[in-house]
């Protein structure tokens, strides 16, 4: 890896392309270096990951009202739709399906400077893939290129520390990683790359405060406006220039201002595009900073029952958990027992009780109203804070990083039960790491009852092929659903 210092130039200084951060990325993108095999084994899991958790949220109302809005966009070839027959235009099926992914909180995750979900990645390439016509190979190019991208941005520039949401490195992930699938050259890449950024960034207030479904929205939004950002570029059209560097740029006016410099870390030419093998998926369908602490709680529930009533959690964890999920964010709704469900995805007071209580975790019992507004759980809840504690945001940080802390639980008698965790058993460095088996078993566990098992084997097997696949059987991936295609929801079109 090479490490990339990216800073602010006046524009008098006329910063050549080539020494941009925006043309590094599109060299990264189109470098065709092959894909290593553990890889394309680590894509195929993550396409599995996305499909299971869009097989959950088919029937869920923002997922229906984006599908809806997929179905008044028919399209030949286009690109499929989870739960739909027919064909859709791309930017729409990508729409549709990014929001399938991303409604339950419940795909992989990349955290360092900032923090993403990278599986975002692959509902736009895997439509651009079916309406073009890729194969398998080039599909998985893309795949392993967009995940690259977006996992060294998140390495090296912070954007929540300007509240700025992490889809502003999504969207040129997604414009590489389109690039690379296609073919495209490093120039036409960069100019989408820069679009993309353009058009994608936006502030953190729709994981703030009464948190809505724009949450699962707005990562299809930065996808659809990727696709839409190469097609203009490829059409002759071009972006901002310099667009993370310019006077009047990203980081003058939107990150740390014209005095700062950051460092990206990205592949050398002709080094192999790794970095999602440092990605990690969910057990639980919450916020990855509560994946570790849901395990914690599962295992002192037990200690807890046999000690006697709670007098107060402390929980001391770090300074991103605190801030974003905890009691640090100062949300009176973190504590809300009507709050949405994309709130108390976002609100660990809530989600530790719950998980300390019942001793699991579900996509959909634990966030039900008549569960959040249980007497005894909102009595707990309220019990329940967070610190920030300096060590934990140093091992969050650290070359092993660690996303959970430390526990203090006093119980009314005076007794205190202590007990920490690192990472969450399903992390690879966790207790039960995630393997093959297990994204599999997630799969059938979340498409039983909504995708008939002649369609899941074949879904299957069609996935665990994808670098073989030939133009029509990428085109034949799809996710056939028992679900009413009629259209719930109406809008302008």
């Amino acid at each position: 890896m090479i490490d990339h210092t990216v800073r602010t130039y006046r524009s008098a200084d006329s910063l050549p392309r080539e020494e941009q951060l925006a043309w590094k990325l599109a060299s990264v993108a189109t470098d065709p270096v092959p894909v290593a095999p553990e890889v394309t084994e680590m894509v195929i899991n993550r396409v599995i990951d996305n499909a299971a958790v869009a097989a959950a949220s088919l029937s869920r109302r923002p997922v229906r009202a984006a599908r809806d809005q997929a179905l008044a966009h028919a399209s030949t070839p286009g690109a499929t739709v989870f739960g739909l027959p027919g064909r859709f235009s791309p930017e729409w099926a990508a729409w549709a399906n990014g929001v399938a992914v991303r409604e339950l909180d419940y795909h992989d995750t990349f955290l360092a400077a900032d923090y993403s979900h990278p599986g975002d990645n692959i509902p736009p390439i895997l439509a651009v893939a079916q309406h073009t016509g890729r194969t398998g190979a080039d599909l998985v190019r893309g795949i392993a290129a967009g995940y690259e991208l977006q996992v060294d941005l998140v390495r090296g520039i912070c954007l929540h520390e300007h509240k700025i949401d992490h889809i502003a490195h999504l969207g040129p992930s997604v414009a590489g990683g389109i690039g690379a699938l296609l073919g495209l050259d490093v120039g036409t890449v960069y100019q989408a790359i820069g679009q993309a950024l353009h058009t994608t960034t936006t502030t953190r207030q729709s994981r703030k405060g009464e948190i809505s479904s724009w949450k699962a929205y707005a990562p299809a939004f930065a996808g659809k406006a990727a696709i839409e950002a190469v097609d203009r570029v490829m059409r002759g059209e071009g972006a901002p220039s310099p667009i993370y560097e310019g006077e009047d740029g990203f980081i003058a006016w939107l990150l740390s201002g014209p005095g700062a410099e950051y460092t990206v870390p990205l592949p050398a030419p002709g080094e192999p595009k790794r970095s999602i093998l440092d990605t990690y998926t969910k057990e639980h369908s919450a916020e990855y900073q509560s994946q570790a602490l849901i395990d914690l709680a599962r295992r002192l529930g037990p200690r807890i029952g046999e000690a006697g009533k709670v007098e107060r959690i402390v929980i001391h964890t770090s300074h991103h958990t605190h801030y974003v999920i905890g009691s640090g964010a100062g949300d009176p709704q973190k504590y809300d027992p009507k709050a949405s469900r994309e709130t108390l995805d976002h609100s660990i007071p809530y989600i530790f009780a719950v998980a300390l209580q019942d001793g699991t975790w579900h996509h959909e019992r634990s966030y039900a109203p008549e569960r959040a507004s249980r007497p005894d759980t909102v009595e707990l809840w309220q019990k329940i804070t967070t610190v920030e504690a300096p060590e934990w945001t140093r091992r969050y940080h650290a070359a092993e990083p660690a996303f959970g802390g430390r526990v203090e639980v006093t119980l009314a008698n005076g007794t205190t039960l202590t007990d920490e965790i690192a990472v969450a058993d399903a992390h690879p460095a966790g207790a039960r790491p995630f393997a093959r088996e297990q994204y599999v078993a997630k799969f059938r566990s979340l498409a039983d009852g909504v995708i008939a098992p002649p369609d899941q084997d074949r879904f299957l097997d069609m996935v665990t092929r994808l670098a073989e696949l030939d133009v029509d059987e990428v085109r034949g991936m799809a996710l056939p659903a028992g679900i009413d295609a009629t259209p719930a929801t109406k809008g302008i079109f």
